[in-house]
């Protein structure tokens, strides 16, 4: 009997080594070394192939990119549930994709979902699944050669393999998700895209402290002669990728390597290089596939309509002299940019670009369309745009000058009406395909524009819609578990005695919010507000605010921080108060050229100014007569009118307030009033006070409303009260999805292959 225990345990311990060994490390056997490998996946020339019982034709990639944030969680919570990615498949193929795209390694739900919704479908929805790289040690003293980036992406790449063939099991605090894969989704997955978006010094430096790692030589990929480090680097991930299929599994599939303009194959004019810091060139022609490598390989571009717009830089350029352009990047530094880019060993741009390449179907000057041809033309192998798109943020960080794709600060008709210009752009320059980014919102996400006035502790928690980049989804999460506190539509019905904040003979105002908004409700009998002005002091800074309003003429009972003009449709914004605007507190020396904290505002400064957001840091050449360089701006107190109703055929997704009979309706984004996280409302501290922005917590504000005319503005208290960590959404799919589908299924009319 003991020797029997003794067997079992021993059994049991080898049982359990073994499933280790096996599901954790991925330690195998190759039982079936004879096994020829397969791929139903291939490349010829620049078009991808499909092979399906048995018949091999060409294959679109159109697809949609597939992130990991929900409300109220980050990213890396992988929060997403599998019932929710079964909703969400079923609505991305009824939009008329064929194909989503993932980033990294999610939870295990992903998988059983992904595997349940297509197991037993006749057309199913195909995976391209992405091999992360932690980007946050790009600018540190590592080159692409080190440990933590090269030997952790090699096991990463590993491991993929393992997932999507249901053989892994990952444990929680890797970085990626964590479960047990079980399921084998292989036969819907066509492909990898090794990588992100590599920044310039990372690729620059690679370069130059491993000069002499040029050359690797796989199985399956090797480089050509005219490879950089960097590229040889990426070889050794894509060959490790397919060795470890092919021999486990005996199959292969398409590989890319994540690029985009930053570091795109193309050497440019010196003015390109200095503005844009244009360093690196990453070329995937300089990495060839053995005859082992039966599947292929595909270009994949992140390329967005509004940056880096190299071509319009370029433009601009033209138009000035050499000795101009010295004047602004000094003669020293031009030779010096000049050096580096003749050490890059580049195609230049203007070798690949006609000019006829920059009209659309549209007839309109096109620098992206452009673009996209020059890259497609270069490439040997099928291109494919792996993210494009444009985002329905109220806050702008870039804009398109020529076909007004901007990046933010557009209604959901506009983004949808984009997207397909920019899929047929695409498609017109020869691409083999795209994935549009993303299917969902992101309100974890920042922007480099308004990322400094708000707490990235708490982005997760609330909705800013001021940060662009939370909104490029064709899914957006409102807030309320079914519906929102407030709609801004003209229809005061939603509103109860609970939320009035003062109440006079001829007038009443109320105020309400949730994790998106603050919402106002005025009442005033008979007022013309077509015509008259009516003004709504808001104090939330014990520590600055003024009691009068130069501008306007206008006094109030407390000293207040914020001021809301209502004029009409065309002429109504925010102001805030001299010593509280936080584009002066940030970037004084670029848009004021001068130094805010050498020679700061007042406190009880009566002076109230526009509110502004940056658009760029500096300009090409320097303003005339000065050798300064302002950036450009534009005003994002600006109040739009409009029905912010999505049920109404007059749904603006961007209106900010509305008239209906003797009432007013406004809505303003907390950033707006800088708050940096509502969730625990905390504003902006004294930026004077603190040499920049830090938190301060409040727990109430106070506004009032009036013409002026009646004397200093009565305001009253409103409480404030957070949501923590739990804030509530719903979901909700835009107007674009509907126009997008309606787009490709009018494609699929055309032309049912």
């Amino acid at each position: 009997m003991k020797r029997f225990i003794i067997a079992a345990c021993a059994a049991v311990a080898l049982g359990f080594l073994a499933y280790t060994a096996y599901y954790q490390f991925g330690v195998y056997l190759d039982l079936r070394p004879d096994v020829p490998v397969e791929s139903f996946m291939t490349v010829e020339g620049k078009t991808i192939y499909m092979e399906k019982d048995g018949v091999r034709t060409p294959f679109e990639i159109r697809g949609v990119d597939l992130g990991a944030g929900v409300p109220g969680h980050w990213a890396t919570d992988y929060a997403v549930d599998k019932e929710t990615y079964l909703r969400w498949f079923r609505q991305i193929q009824e939009l008329g994709a064929n194909t989503i795209r993932v980033y990294i390694t999610l939870h295990d739900d992903f998988y059983n979902a992904f595997y349940e919704y297509n197991k037993d479908r006749e057309e199913p929805l195909y995976l391209i699944h992405g091999v992360w790289i932690n980007d946050y040690m790009f600018f540190s003293h590592r080159d692409a050669y080190d440990e933590d980036l090269l030997d952790a992406l090699l096991k990463d790449c590993r491991t993929v393999v393992d997932v999507i063939h249901g053989q892994r099991t990952l444990s929680l605090g890797r970085g990626t998700g964590s479960g047990s894969y079980r399921k084998d989704i292989s036969p819907w997955v066509i492909g990898y895209i090794i990588g992100v978006e590599w920044e310039s010094s990372l690729v620059a430096y690679t370069n130059q402290k491993s000069e002499q790692l040029r050359a690797y030589e796989g199985e399956y990929l090797y480089t050509s002669p005219e490879a950089s480090a960097f590229e040889a680097m990426l070889c050794q991930a894509g060959d490790s990728i397919i060795a470890h299929e092919s021999r486990r599994y005996k199959q292969q599939r398409l590989v890319a390597f994540s690029n985009w303009p930053t570091t795109d194959p193309f050497v440019y004019p010196v003015a390109v290089i200095s503005h844009r810091n244009k360093v690196a060139c990453v070329n995937t022609e300089h990495i060839k596939g053995t005859d082992a490598f039966s599947s292929g390989m595909f270009a994949s571009y992140h390329i967005y309509p509004y940056f880096p717009d190299y071509l319009e830089i370029m433009a601009e350029a033209g138009q000035y002299s050499q000795e101009e352009i010295d004047s602004r990047i000094g003669e020293v530094i031009r030779a010096t940019l000049e050096y580096r880019s003749s050490l890059m060993d580049a195609p230049a741009i203007e070798d690949y670009i006609y000019d006829s390449d920059y009209y659309d179907r549209q007839g309109r000057y096109n620098t992206y369309l452009a673009y996209l041809r020059a890259i497609n033309r270069y490439h040997s192998m099928p291109v494919v745009i792996s993210e494009y798109g444009v985002t329905t943020g109220r806050g702008m960080a870039q804009q398109d000058v020529n076909t007004g794709r901007n990046q933010g600060h557009m209604t959901e008709q506009e983004q949808g009406k984009a997207v397909v210009e920019c899929y047929q752009d695409i498609m017109d320059a020869g691409c083999a395909g795209s994935c549009l980014f993303i299917w969902q919102d992101e309100w974890f996400k920042r922007t480099w524009n308004t990322m400094h006035a708000v707490d990235l502790n708490s982005t997760a928690y609330w909705s800013d819609y001021q940060t662009n980049e939370q909104f490029f989804g064709l899914l957006t999460f409102e807030p309320g578990k079914e519906e929102s506190v407030c709609c801004v539509d003209g229809d005061p019905s939603e509103w109860t005695p609970e939320d009035l904040v003062l109440s006079r003979e001829d007038l009443e105002l109320s105020m309400k919010y949730d994790e998106k908004f603050l919402y106002f409700l005025v009442k005033k009998p008979g007022f013309q507000w077509e015509e008259d002005t009516l003004y709504i002091p808001i104090d939330t800074t014990p520590k600055s605010g003024s009691t009068y309003c130069q501008e306007y003429g206008v006094s109030f009972e407390r000293a207040s921080d914020f001021l809301i003009v209502l004029h009409g449709r065309e002429d109504s914004r925010v102001l805030v108060q001299q010593r509280y605007e936080a584009l002066l507190s940030t970037y004084s020396k670029v848009y004021y050229l001068y130094d805010a904290y050498i020679t700061p505002p007042e406190a009880d400064s009566p002076h109230f100014q526009r509110i502004y957001l940056p658009l760029t840091l500096g300009g090409l050449l320097p303003l005339p007569g000065t050798k300064e360089v302002t950036g450009t701006k534009y005003e994002t107190g600006l109040l739009r009118y409009g029905i912010a109703d999505p049920a109404s055929e007059a749904f603006d997704s961007l209106a900010d307030f509305c008239f209906g009979g003797d009432w007013a309706e406004i809505r303003l984004p907390w950033q707006l009033l800088n708050f940096s996280d509502p969730s625990n409302m905390l504003v902006h501290d004294d930026y004077y006070e603190h040499y920049g922005i830090e938190n301060l917590r409040i727990n109430r504000l106070y506004a009032g409303a009036g013409t002026g005319r009646e004397g200093r503005i009565r305001m009253e208290s409103v409480p404030l009260q957070g949501w923590g960590r739990r804030p509530e959404s719903h979901e909700r799919l835009k107007q674009s999805y509907y126009i997008l589908q309606e787009y490709w299924a009018s494609l699929d009319q055309m032309d049912p292959a």
